[in-house]
């Protein structure tokens, strides 16, 4: 460890200046030789870094998100060739080369602060060794060898011997102690930060060699961190249980508001999407507006929670927009559909839907509508009157032509309504005997 510290030894004077600045500060309110005003330095000294790496980590979420967009691809490719893993990395590889995508992005951040955290193991081991370095002189290193932290000096490790650790005015039962819980809760952290990205944030439907590296470094790391750990300083424990912790929070972070698409963070992301703005009716920020202008966008290509979603959003009577926002479904209007097509929302099918009516009622309508239709007889013609019958009243129909005379309304079908042509008929040819 000390041959690999030696060489970042170039960055060595800049973190020690930092390390001095931040106990300066921190001495002034807890006491320059206490492990408070060190050990928050190492705190602060960590904050610092991660926030300058907050860039390296959106290129490295744009990254992950990348390779995401890769994923039918590259289950095109399983599929193809099932049967020929060799190819089928062959062709992973090109694909990952025609993308510009790298499967390891998501170490960049710790490869960026690998040289801080060996430089900090090259000052805090000088510290244990007496020696000055960068900008710790005597004075700072005197103090910074009086530092304990829970009763654990700064400089001392586990596998230290009881005559080194009370030189440093400790006992070895207490620097053990402190170093094993540091070195578990450190471990842990590492492997819950690495679990929650598999379990929550992959989309578990494509297998790739991305999935299969998570899933090797959810078990490498904390292994590691257990093996290295027992030779760290107690303040580079403190600085990489810092960093486990910052990048845990980071994480749960963005899963939470920026899930990966298809995986189960999505699922309950766009839940609780739905339920706001279902219930408020709007989009509530830019970057909710861009999440639905997404899913708008992918049409037929959406997952099974996207499609959720947006069946959610039409059943309430709303609709996602190209734009990322949200509308109202007037009643009749027409709606998007999951397939990204358009449909009749429910409420318009089922007022354009008739009652469905029984037998009963669709008999006597039909007999209402034959008497309605039916044609009224013809009144017959009056009868000619002459000079002599002028003044008298007109003689009343035979009862026999008003018996044979249809009523109004009763029903009876004239001849052309039962089907017989109006006019001359032709006879009938005689039958050939």
């Amino acid at each position: 460890m000390d041959t690999i510290a030696s060489f970042f030894s170039f960055i060595t004077t800049p973190v020690s200046w930092v390390i001095v600045q931040f106990h300066t500060v921190y001495g002034a309110l807890f006491g320059p030789d206490t492990g408070w005003a060190w050990g928050l330095s190492i705190v602060s000294l960590v904050i610092l870094i991660r926030i300058c790496l907050i860039p390296l980590f959106v290129k490295q979420i744009k990254a992950t998100r990348a390779m995401q967009t890769l994923q039918p691809e590259m289950k095109k490719i399983q599929e193809r060739y099932k049967n020929d893993k060799q190819r089928q990395s062959e062709e992973m590889m090109k694909l990952y080369k025609e993308s510009g995508t790298n499967p390891l992005s998501s170490c960049l951040p710790i490869v960026a602060q690998s040289p801080f955290f060996f430089a900090l193991y090259h000052v805090l081991n000088g510290i244990a060794t007496g020696k000055t370095i960068g900008v710790i002189d005597e004075q700072l290193l005197a103090s910074a060898r009086k530092a304990h932290i829970v009763g654990a000096p700064l400089a001392a490790k586990f596998m230290d011997g009881s005559d080194k650790v009370a030189a440093l005015g400790a006992t070895l039962t207490d620097v053990r102690i402190v170093t094993a819980v540091m070195i578990i809760m450190m471990s842990f952290s590492q492997f819950y930060t690495q679990r929650q990205l598999m379990t929550k944030n992959v989309d578990t439907t494509v297998k790739t060699p991305f999935m299969q590296q998570q899933k090797m470094l959810m078990y490498v790391f904390p292994v590691m961190f257990a093996v290295f750990g027992i030779n760290f300083p107690v303040g580079v424990l403190v600085y990489w249980l810092t960093t486990n912790v910052w990048t845990m929070g980071q994480q749960m972070y963005v899963i939470r508001n920026n899930p990966t698409p298809g995986s189960t963070a999505q699922a309950a992301y766009l839940e609780r999407l739905s339920k706001h703005v279902t219930h408020h009716g709007e989009v509530r920020n830019r970057r909710e507006k861009a999440i639905v202008k997404a899913i708008v966008a992918k049409g037929r290509d959406r997952n099974e929670f996207e499609r959720k979603f947006v069946n959610g959003l039409t059943k309430a009577g709303l609709t996602a927009q190209a734009d990322g926002s949200v509308v109202k479904t007037e009643a009749g209007a027409v709606a998007q559909a999951e397939d990204g097509t358009a449909a009749v929302t429910d409420t318009a099918a089922r007022r354009q839907q008739p009652k469905r009516q029984s037998k009963a009622q669709r008999q006597s309508g039909g007999l209402r509508a034959a008497g309605d239709t039916g044609t009224a007889p013809e009144p017959e013609p009056a009868a000619s009157l002459s000079d002599s019958d002028a003044g008298e009243p007109q003689a009343a129909a035979p009862a026999a032509e008003r018996k044979a005379a249809p009523k109004p309304g009763s029903g009876a079908r004239s001849k052309a309504q039962s089907g017989q042509r109006k006019g001359p008929q032709r006879p009938k040819s005689p039958s050939k005997k």
